[in-house]
């Protein structure tokens, strides 16, 4: 049965709509249910991670058994709130990198995510390392055991929505270019962190659909206004077209756990153990979708050169886990998608001063007249794909 029409924004008694310059309409502060995209934007409660003192930093990452020097830096994250620490070392002489002298902490955005989703993420990337899958893995708490044995996730004193996790710190470059012997090399290990993900489900994370990722984000940028009125019907009517036809491109497309957001920022290589080689990290954004999804991100492009890249990679993945090459015609839905996910994003995040910063002309003709261009472009290559 096909989705009803997005509901339009409603209009005064004078026809026209009551809009924000510049800026969408405030989200409503209450978080909605797991089964709703809607849960994955977080509430209002501590949203902006005013609870974050140093001294509660510090005492976080000594909850894994370690003692800390009081040396923290914050480090760059737009979602999460995320320090590196310092830590205690009885003979410095014997660390084989000076990475071994830090932990990371992550404070999850509260609301985001629930306990259940994050354990999921945690659940996935200690089957990878169980599985010699390269990837930073959660570390244990001292005290304390979850459903396997082993805690991960422990949530701030006095704030218990606030979740943390500490991973260690693991040194590596971000690859701005991969050659044809390193792209087979990422491929073999995608394919062995999917062969990982397809042993078991991820039910309270959301699913990479058109109705998760398409409808619901539309649902919510015109709910809060954040499409210039000009702007909204041409914009809607693009968007629309793209989630119709992804839902027919999705008949039969198989589902599993995956990174979901696999571009090479989320890639590291390094050169010396623990990982030698590439490994990833920031599973922060897994989904259950299809795993064409993870492929498309690590090489983005469409031109020749970048379907032949794309090959190298695929050739390495083929190797260690059956590749669904049907699955290839999503590549330019889930483009889209993304598009779409990514402005609801930070429309969903604009009462966070740091998002008005970063994302200074958000809102503007211009930046919607841009998203409009790249969703008319991918519908005219969704036509001609027929």
């Amino acid at each position: 049965m096909a989705r009803p029409k997005i509901k339009k924004t409603e209009k005064t008694e004078t026809g026209k709509k009551v809009k924000k310059s510049g800026a969408p309409k405030e989200a409503p502060a209450t978080a909605a249910p797991v089964a709703d995209a809607a849960s994955a934007w977080g509430d209002r409660e501590t949203e902006f991670f005013y609870d974050l003192t140093p001294d509660r930093i510090l005492a976080a990452a000594e909850r894994t058994g370690v003692r800390c020097t009081g040396r923290v830096m914050q480090m760059n994250s737009m979602e999460n709130r995320v320090w590196e620490v310092e830590i205690e070392v009885p003979d410095e002489s014997a660390l084989r990198s000076r990475s071994e002298k830090a932990r990371i902490l992550k404070f999850y955005r509260p609301g985001r995510w629930s306990r259940e989703q994050i354990e999921e993420e945690h659940r996935f990337l200690l089957d990878l390392k169980e599985a010699d899958v390269p990837v930073v893995a959660p570390l244990p708490f001292a005290k304390g055991k979850g459903q396997d044995g082993t805690q991960t996730l422990d949530s701030v004193p006095g704030a218990p929505n606030l979740f943390f996790t500490v991973f260690p710190k693991v040194g590596g470059r971000h690859p701005d270019e991969m050659d044809e012997t390193q792209l087979v090399r990422v491929g073999r290990q995608l394919g062995r962190m999917h062969n990982v993900g397809a042993m078991a489900d991820a039910p309270h994370r959301l699913r990479l659909t058109p109705e998760v990722y398409g409808y619901m984000n539309l649902d919510f940028l015109l709910e809060t206004e954040a499409i210039p009125e000009r702007l909204e019907e041409p914009y809607v009517a693009a968007a629309e077209e793209v989630c119709g036809r992804a839902e027919e491109l999705f008949e039969g497309i198989a589902l599993q756990r995956i990174h979901g957001d696999c571009h090479l920022g989320n890639l590291l290589w390094a050169d010396s153990p623990p990982h030698d080689g590439p490994f990833w990290l920031d599973f922060d954004d897994m989904v259950v979708g299809p795993p064409v999804q993870d492929v498309w991100l690590i090489v983005p492009g469409r031109d020749e050169e970048s379907v032949e890249r794309r090959e190298h990679l695929l050739r390495g993945y083929a190797e260690m886990c059956d590749f669904d090459r049907g699955s290839l015609r999503l590549i330019e839905v889930l483009r889209a998608l993304r598009y779409i996910h990514f402005s609801a994003w930070i429309a969903k995040r604009w009462s966070d001063p740091a998002f008005p910063r970063r994302f200074e002309y958000f809102g503007t003709e211009r930046y919607w007249q841009e998203q409009l261009a790249d969703m008319r472009e991918q519908v005219e290559l969704l036509r001609e794909a027929d």
